[in-house]
């Protein structure tokens, strides 16, 4: 097919790509490129070309890495890579939200989006006109008719990672081939939003539910994981977001029509649990699927992005304690995701939650455990020493899938929107909240208090209920944008950090060092975590700095640059802008 050059400056062909695996849609590389009529000619061809769409989610510019691991930090549960070099106009700088146009991570991530968007639009515009989409046979209806829905969430998706970080962008919803004018000016938020608002409502009409007969249990799409999305999309839109012209954080007054899509949607995914349930072990979910290369099979996870190891995706690698290969002398890993200290503390000690989501350790040779100062303690939620079969080889791409969407994100989605709607929380919300927290506190669900039931209140155990469900899932700083909290986050996680620094209630009774059991494959304190610490170390105990290791310099690394009504969105590439002559940078960058 012919091709031209669009905005941003991206040339896109349909690939060919094999659907060789169940578990992975991504196994086998791009053969070849061919014209559309050839590519949509049968339901095989058409799937291929689909593929390709979904594989603009992988990468180390997709959900392998930037969209996972940079662009969602520092919040007030973890910080991005932290080093002595930055300012660098790279990752520690988007970390620290001190952004220029320039920086070396916006350009890439930027244009893998419209790119995905490109060959979404190629898919959407192709599907509906096939004969066989109509006038097929009942079986190849019903396949080209999910491959629509497909396409169009799939679209839906990279519009929603564009408009969370950079604001109002260019819609373009035909193929660059059919614009009239390639140099798309910006489009307000809003109007894209319902638009992907109104495709995701079809969508959810063409895709079946998981588990149908004939539906494999794999990572493509299903009517769940539209649901679920276009109720997160209804939050979005019915949030409160960065605007240029007033150059504030503002919430439209229609905000409630979207809550009320947001309640529906995940009321009636909560009313099919045959198709999707929480997993009875949050633990589970990391350790024995996601992290053992397998799809969860209660359908917890509902929407995850496959990366195979041929496929880049640094999941576990770049955000998880270090480790060694069962060949290898050396110790791998980035541990560049590292954990807020107040973080750990915020959780109760009951909390399964806050082990699987913290490890407070590095990986030695003997598989043995080596705890770290409670400022390098990482993300824990995909560590190497879970993946089963362990990890062989010092290759960053890790294979590990990054889920965006789980069931209990629509259960807590649901409570959010029914609490906002009632003016207060009603049965139905407090089901749904502490369905999620009774998990949490598998064991000791008598622990986890009087839900309250006032609208204010209510909504604050929301938003302290999803800070520790999603902890390292690239999700609390975007809640804090829509709920308009990201700056008091920052002010309150700062004060906090420095009451810690200086041992001032109600921190003033922590440990400054903690003594852990030597040469153990598993983590041993013989000391409390929450009174202070003996002065002598314990018989085969290892000493290491916990509090003591906090610093002035930590806590101002923390969020450095952060500016209210400013950097809750990210500047436009500099190459963009310099590319199509109506586009320019707001929000003061």
């Amino acid at each position: 097919m012919k091709v031209k050059v669009f905005f941003p400056i991206v040339i896109v062909i349909i690939s060919m790509i094999g659907l060789n695996s169940c578990k992975k849609y991504l196994d086998v590389s791009p053969q070849s490129a061919f014209d559309e009529q050839f590519v949509f000619s049968n339901v095989a061809n058409t799937t291929s070309a689909l593929m390709g769409v979904y594989e603009q989610l992988t990468g180390d510019n997709g959900y392998g890495s930037r969209l996972s691991m940079m662009y969602p930090y520092d919040t007030d549960e973890f910080i991005g890579v932290t080093n002595a070099s930055a300012p660098d106009n790279n990752s520690r700088d988007l970390s620290r939200y001190n952004l220029q146009p320039t920086n070396g991570q916006l350009t890439l991530p930027f244009n893998q989006l419209y790119s995905g968007i490109e060959r979404a639009n190629i898919c959407i515009k192709n599907i509906p006109a096939m004969a066989m989409y109509n006038n097929g046979t009942e079986s190849e209806k019903q396949q080209l008719r999910r491959l629509y829905g497909e396409a169009l969430t799939l679209r839906a998706q990279f519009y929603l990672e564009l408009i969370r970080n950079w604001g109002d962008v260019p819609a373009l919803f035909k193929p660059a081939i059919d614009q009239e004018d390639l140099f798309a000016p910006k489009t307000d938020r809003d109007l894209i939003y319902d638009k992907l608002i109104e495709d995701l409502k079809l969508a959810s009409e063409l895709v079946p539910w998981r588990n149908e007969p004939g539906v494999a249990l794999d990572e493509r799409i299903t009517k769940g994981a539209v649901k679920g999305l276009r109720a997160r999309m209804a939050l979005y839109r019915g949030g409160y977001s960065l605007r240029s012209a007033s150059k504030q954080m503002e919430r439209k007054a229609d905000y409630l029509n979207f809550y009320k899509i947001a309640r529906d949607e995940c009321a009636e995914i909560m009313a099919r649990r045959d198709k999707h349930k929480l997993n009875p072990s949050f633990e589970d979910i990391f350790r024995n699927n996601i992290d053992a290369f397998k799809i969860e099979p209660n359908g917890e996870v509902m929407f995850e992005v496959a990366l195979g190891k041929d496929i880049s995706g640094r999941i576990g690698y770049y955000d998880g304690p270090r480790f060694y290969v069962s060949s290898g002398t050396a110790q791998l890993g980035n541990s560049s995701v590292r954990a807020v200290p107040l973080y750990f503390y915020s959780f109760n000690p009951l909390d399964t939650r806050r082990d699987v989501t913290l490890a407070p350790y590095y990986n030695n040779a003997d598989k043995t455990k080596a705890v770290q100062t409670l400022v390098n303690m990482v993300s824990g939620k995909y560590r190497a020493d879970w993946w089963n079969p362990a990890p062989t080889s010092a290759s960053q791409q890790t294979g590990i899938n990054w889920p965006i969407l789980r069931f209990s994100d629509v259960l807590l989605m649901f409570a959010e929107a029914e609490n906002e709607l009632n003016s207060g929380a009603t049965v139905d919300a407090i089901s749904a909240f502490e369905e999620v927290r009774k998990r949490g506190f598998k064991g000791n669900e008598a622990a986890i208090g009087i839900t309250p039931s006032g609208k204010n209140d209510f909504f604050n155990a929301i938003v302290n209920e999803r800070y520790f469900e999603f902890g390292g899932e690239g999700i609390r700083k975007y809640d804090l944008i829509r709920w308009n909290l990201l700056a008091s986050k920052i002010a309150e996680t700062r004060a906090n950090y420095t009451k810690m620094l200086n041992k001032v209630a109600p921190y003033n009774n922590l440990p400054l060092s903690m003594y852990y059991k030597s040469a153990s494959t598993e983590v041993i304190y013989s000391n409390s975590l929450y009174a202070p610490a003996p002065t002598a170390t314990p018989v085969g105990h290892t000493k290491v700095a916990w509090i003591s290791s906090i610093t002035a310099a930590w806590v101002t690394n923390f969020a450095q640059y952060f500016r209210p009504n400013h950097s809750e969105l990210l500047p436009l590439p500099q190459s963009v802008v310099e590319s199509n002559p109506k586009l320019k940078q707001d929000y003061d960058y």
